[in-house]
């Protein structure tokens, strides 16, 4: 077994790889900003079923400091890089985003690389790849890169685009003998471990919640977190991953009022509360004027995209849960970890 770094450990992704990790017998490590947060970390674990013992330690290392780097990699033979930054709401400066992103990946990779770290799998998006581009009919591949200077690019999706190109320079100019791969995950759901999770989350408990008056006509991709995890631990050792980068995608795009649709049909007292209303896309534009985090959707309202995640299952033999899986997994642990609105734990109403 081998001694494995992951950035982030109190993350939605981060905590899903250290489970699975620690599940596979490695040693581990993960970096949170603060060792204050180590308590909840392994109460994640617990809650996903691991017992933490002493293969996990934890390190204090922040993104936009070189404090922490250099111990928390050494002796490792490889890192997930899971941790950058994904705020519900657009930041009023863009370098909120893109400095931590950016530099964070630079500062991991240079510690790796002074480590003798064998190879690094970084947690990209899908916002390095389909954001950008004139409306098309076929689906994204790997092949496809967000422009970051279109006018219409969100700051997430342009904070990803640059640190994913900065980390492929960077081993292409300084990397020496370090290895890289890049996960390119969709909107990521499935069962979270805490009041920590990902932005994507956010919509199924809005909707849960009855917070949600309608769908707004957007399409987006979707997988869920335990296979984003699984494609992390192949990526990092498969010969084939080298210099690789895989979208992590379950199916087809969906749409939010197909998500309403699967959490009216698979949950309990919730469903009451989902509304399957399609918003017309003159109110989605209306409302933004008053919430800036509608303002971000606007430029994919009504606008489809689909992509693929066949060089992933062809080349590293990955099969991801289905759409639906993904959603009602999201559900049912919103609601057993007492984390709606209208719920208490143990999904007792």
């Amino acid at each position: 077994m081998s001694t494995v770094l992951v950035t982030g450990g109190s993350g939605f992704i981060g905590s899903h790889c250290l489970l699975q990790l620690l599940a596979a017998g490695h040693e581990v490590r993960t970096t949170v900003r603060s060792l204050t947060r180590e308590p909840d970390v392994r109460a994640m674990l617990k809650t996903g079923g691991a017992k933490p013992d002493d293969r996990l330690r934890f390190f204090a290392a922040d993104l936009l400091a070189d404090d922490g780097w250099a111990e928390a990699v050494a002796g490792c033979e490889y890192v997930l890089h899971v941790a950058s930054p994904f705020p519900p709401t657009v930041p009023q400066d863009d370098e909120e985003l893109i400095g931590p992103a950016r530099e964070g990946t630079l500062r991991v990779l240079q510690a790796a690389r002074s480590a003798g770290v064998r190879r690094v799998v970084i947690t990209s998006s899908f916002a390095a790849i389909g954001y950008g581009h004139e409306p098309r009919d076929t689906p994204f591949t790997e092949d496809d890169w967000t422009d970051p200077y279109a006018p219409e690019v969100q700051p997430y999706a342009r904070s990803k685009t640059l640190a994913e190109r900065a980390a492929w320079e960077f081993i292409a100019v300084e990397g020496g003998g370090l290895e890289l791969s890049v996960v390119n995950p969709v909107g990521v759901f499935g069962p979270v471990l805490g009041p920590d999770y990902s932005t994507s989350i956010l919509l199924a408990k809005r909707l849960m919640d009855g917070e949600v008056p309608g769908c707004p006509r957007i399409w987006f991709g979707m997988v869920d977190v335990r296979d984003v995890a699984e494609l992390h631990l192949r990526a990092m050792t498969d010969p084939a991953a080298r210099d690789e980068r895989f979208l992590a995608v379950a199916g087809d795009f969906v749409s939010v009022r197909d998500i309403a649709r699967i959490l009216k049909d698979h949950t309990g007292a919730a469903r009451r509360r989902v509304k399957t209303w399609q918003v017309p896309d003159w109110v989605v534009r209306l409302a933004a004027w008053r919430d800036p985090a509608i303002k971000q959707v606007l430029p994919e309202l009504g606008r489809r995209k689909n992509a693929t995640a066949e060089k992933a299952r062809r080349r590293l033999g990955w099969s991801p849960r289905s759409n639906e899986e993904a959603v009602v997994a999201t559900a049912e642990s919103l609601d057993r970890l007492g984390l709606l609105k209208h719920g208490r734990p143990g999904g007792r109403r």
